[in-house]
C-alpha cells in the first residue's frame, strides 16, 4: 500500500487482509431477517409499561426483554456500521447503516419509559426490590439508573428526546461524509516529479519526508481542502455544540461538560487536574521543540518539521505480518493466554481490516459486540511506524473487549470510554519497552525515543490541548457567544501558541486543524486519551516491576468490563485518577525521555 499508488478498490484487497463478518451474519439476508424480527418485537415493550412499580419480578422481566432486544440490535448495528466503513460510497451499505440507526431510534422510543418508571418508585420500595434475588444480576445496573434521578424526565418527555436521536446525529453524519467521502486533498509532486495523491491515510507518512519543500507543500495542500470548506465545517461543529447544550440543559445539568462527566461518574476535578498539571509542565515540551530544531539544523521550526525522523536515512518498513509478530513479542509479559488469543485474532480469525481502499473510513478503531469477536479497522502503511503502534493500540482495545465479554454478563460487558484508552495505550508502552530491551544501536534508540516522545506529545499534550479547546467552545456556546469560523480559529490559535511556545512557527493554516477532528463531535471524549496514557504508563510500571499479584490486578481490570465505575476499576488495578499524581508521573517520564534524547544527540 505505497503512498504513491492511486486509490485501491475494495475488490482488489486480498480476502485474508479483510475482516470476516460472518460471525455476525452469514449473509445480508440473515441481517435482514433479524432486522425484521427485532422491528416486529419492539412493540412488545408496551406489555411492561406501567408495571415496574408492582414487584421485583416485573422489573426483572422487563429488563430481560430489554437486554435481549439491545443485544440483537448491537449485532444489527455493528454489521451495518462495519460494512458502511468499508466503503462510504457504497449505497447498499449506506442503506443498512441508515436502517440500523432508524430502528435504534424506534427502540429508544419504545423503551424510554423504563428509567422514568424506575426512578419514580419510592426509595423504601426500591430498596426492598433490590434486596430480592430476582434482581441480583441487575442491582448495580439499577443503582446507576437511580443515580440519574434528578436528570430523568417524564415518560412523554423521554419518548420525545428518544425520537430526536436521528436528528441529533445529523451534524456528525454530514461531517463524516464530507471528511471521508467528498473531501479531496489533491496531489503533490516531489523533487523528482513523482506525483502523490494525499489521503487521510498517508498524510502522516508524507510529512516524514526529508524533502522540506515537499512536506511543506503536502501540509499546505492538505489544509487547503479544509480552508475551501471551512464555513461548512464551522457550521457543522457549531450545530453539534448547540445539540450538546440542548441535551445538557434539558436534563438539568449545569453544563455540557458536567453532563458528559456525570455519565461515567467522573469528578470534574479529574478534568481540571489534567489541564492544570499539563500547563505546569510545558517547559519539557518547549525543550523538545528546541532540540528538534537544533538537530535538524533549521532556522525556523514549523509543524510540518515535527514528524521528520531525527535519524537521517533511517527507513522504516514492516509488513503487517511482521507487525503482528512484534506486537505479540511485546505483550508476552501478559501471559500465554493473552498472546495466543491475540495471535489467532490478528492472523487467522480475520479480526482486522488491514489496508486503505477507496471510500474506506479513515483512521483506526476497534469494534464488535457481545456476540462477535472484536473487529479492528486499520489503514496500515508499511512505511510508517505509527501503523505498527496503531495495530498494538487497537489490539489492546480488542483484548479488553474480548476479556470483558468472556467474563461478564451482557449487562456489564461494556466498559466506559474513560478506561477504554488504558488497555490500548498500555500495549503501546509495552511495545516501546520491548524494542528498548533489544539493546538497539544508537540510531535505533534515538528513533524509538523520538517515537515515544511524539506519542506523549500527541496523546498527553495534544489531547489535553484538544480537551481545553472543547471546554472553551462549549463554554462559549453556553454563554450565548456566536461560534463563527473566526471564533473557532481564534480560540484554537491561542491554544496553539500556549502549547507550542515561541520556538515553533505556527502557519496560519494550522488554525484550521480544529475543523478536522472527528472526536469533537463526541463531547468531552479526547481528555480520556490523556488520562488514559497517564494511567497506562503507571500500570506498565506496576506490572513489569511487580509480581504475579500486580499482573493479575491488571488482567482482572481487563476482565471487569463495566461492573464498576471506571474510577473504581482503576483503583482496583492500583491507580487513583482523582489525584494528579499519575499525570505528573507521565509528564516526568516525558521530561526524562527528552533529556535522554538530548544526551544521545550530543
Amino acid at each position: 500500500m505505497d503512498a504513491t499508488v492511486e486509490w485501491v478498490s475494495r475488490e482488489s484487497i486480498p480476502e485474508q487482509a479483510t475482516w470476516n463478518l460472518s460471525g455476525l451474519f452469514a449473509s445480508d439476508q440473515d441481517w435482514e431477517e433479524l432486522f425484521k424480527t427485532v422491528e416486529s418485537g419492539i412493540p412488545g415493550y408496551e406489555e411492561f409499561r406501567g408495571t415496574l412499580s408492582q414487584s421485583a419480578r416485573h422489573i426483572k422481566h422487563c429488563l430481560d426483554f430489554d437486554m435481549d432486544c439491545a443485544r440483537k440490535l448491537e449485532r444489527i448495528f455493528n454489521y451495518a456500521h462495519l460494512r458502511n466503513d468499508e466503503d462510504k460510497t457504497h449505497s447498499g451499505n449506506q442503506q443498512k447503516y441508515e436502517k440500523s440507526m432508524r430502528i435504534r431510534t424506534q427502540w429508544m422510543q419504545a423503551r424510554s419509559f423504563i428509567d422514568s418508571e424506575l426512578v419514580a418508585i419510592p426509595t423504601e420500595t426500591m430498596e426492598t426490590f433490590l434486596a430480592d434475588d430476582d434482581l441480583a444480576d441487575y442491582k448495580y445496573h439499577i443503582q446507576k439508573i437511580l443515580r440519574f434521578q434528578d436528570h430523568i424526565l417524564s415518560e412523554k418527555e423521554e419518548a420525545l428526546l428518544a425520537s430526536c436521536a436521528e436528528l441529533s446525529r445529523a451534524s456528525y453524519d454530514a461531517f463524516g461524509m464530507l471528511d471521508n467521502a467528498d473531501l479531496q486533498f489533491g496531489t503533490v509532486k516531489d523533487s523528482e516529479g513523482k506525483e502523490t495523491r494525499i489521503t487521510h491515510g498517508n498524510f502522516g507518512s508524507l510529512l516524514q519526508s526529508y524533502d522540506r519543500p515537499f512536506r511543506k507543500n503536502v501540509f499546505e495542500t492538505f489544509y487547503k481542502a479544509y480552508e475551501n470548506h471551512r464555513y461548512t465545517f464551522s457550521s457543522l461543529l457549531a450545530s453539534n455544540l448547540k445539540k450538546d447544550l440542548f441535551y445538557s440543559r434539558t436534563r438539568s445539568h449545569a453544563s455540557t461538560r458536567e453532563k458528559a462527566l456525570f455519565d461515567e461518574n467522573i469528578p470534574v476535578q479529574v478534568y481540571d487536574n489534567l489541564i492544570t498539571t499539563v500547563h505546569e509542565n510545558l517547559e519539557p515540551l518547549y525543550k523538545y521543540f528546541a532540540l528538534r530544531k537544533k538537530i535538524l539544523g533549521l532556522e525556523e521550526l514549523h509543524i510540518y518539521d515535527c514528524a521528520v525522523p531525527l535519524v537521517k536515512d533511517f527507513k522504516w518498513s514492516m509488513t503487517y505480518e511482521e507487525a503482528v509478530d512484534k506486537t505479540l513479542e511485546a505483550v508476552k509479559p501478559l501471559g500465554e493466554e493473552y498472546g495466543s488469543i491475540l495471535k489467532r485474532g490478528l492472523l487467522e480469525d480475520r479480526w482486522v481490516d488491514r489496508f486503505e481502499n477507496k471510500g474506506k473510513r479513515s483512521g483506526a478503531y476497534s469494534s464488535g459486540c457481545y456476540d462477535s469477536n472484536p473487529f479492528i479497522l486499520l489503514n496500515y502503511k508499511e512505511d510508517h511506524i505509527n501503523s505498527l503502534y496503531t495495530l498494538a493500540h487497537e489490539a489492546g482495545h480488542s483484548m479488553h473487549s474480548y476479556f470483558s465479554r468472556s467474563h461478564q454478563s451482557y449487562v456489564y460487558a461494556d466498559y466506559t470510554i474513560f478506561v477504554a484508552e488504558v488497555a490500548s495505550t498500555f500495549n503501546e508502552a509495552m511495545l516501546t519497552r520491548y524494542f528498548m530491551d533489544q539493546n538497539p544501536d544508537r540510531e535505533m534508540k534515538i528513533y524509538l525515543l523520538c517515537r515515544e516522545i511524539d506519542n506523549f506529545r500527541g496523546t498527553l499534550y495534544r489531547q489535553t490541548m484538544f480537551a481545553e479547546f472543547e471546554h472553551l467552545i462549549h463554554k462559549a456556546v453556553q454563554e450565548n457567544q456566536p461560534m463563527t469560523v473566526e471564533a473557532f480559529q481564534e480560540t484554537y490559535k491561542k491554544l496553539l501558541e500556549l502549547y507550542f511556545g515561541e520556538g515553533v512557527v505556527l502557519d496560519d493554516c494550522l488554525n484550521l486543524e480544529c475543523f478536522r477532528i472527528p472526536h469533537f463531535y463526541f463531547g468531552f471524549y479526547v481528555y480520556k486519551y490523556a488520562t488514559g496514557i497517564s494511567a497506562a504508563y503507571a500500570l506498565v510500571d506496576r506490572v513489569l516491576n511487580g509480581g504475579e499479584q500486580e499482573l493479575q490486578d491488571y488482567l482482572n481490570f481487563l476482565k471487569s468490563g463495566g461492573s464498576e465505575y471506571p474510577i473504581d476499576l482503576l483503583k482496583g488495578a492500583g491507580i487513583d485518577m482523582t489525584h494528579p499524581a499519575p499525570i505528573q508521573t507521565a509528564l516526568s517520564t516525558f521530561s526524562r525521555l527528552v533529556d535522554e534524547l538530548e544526551s544521545l544527540c550530543a
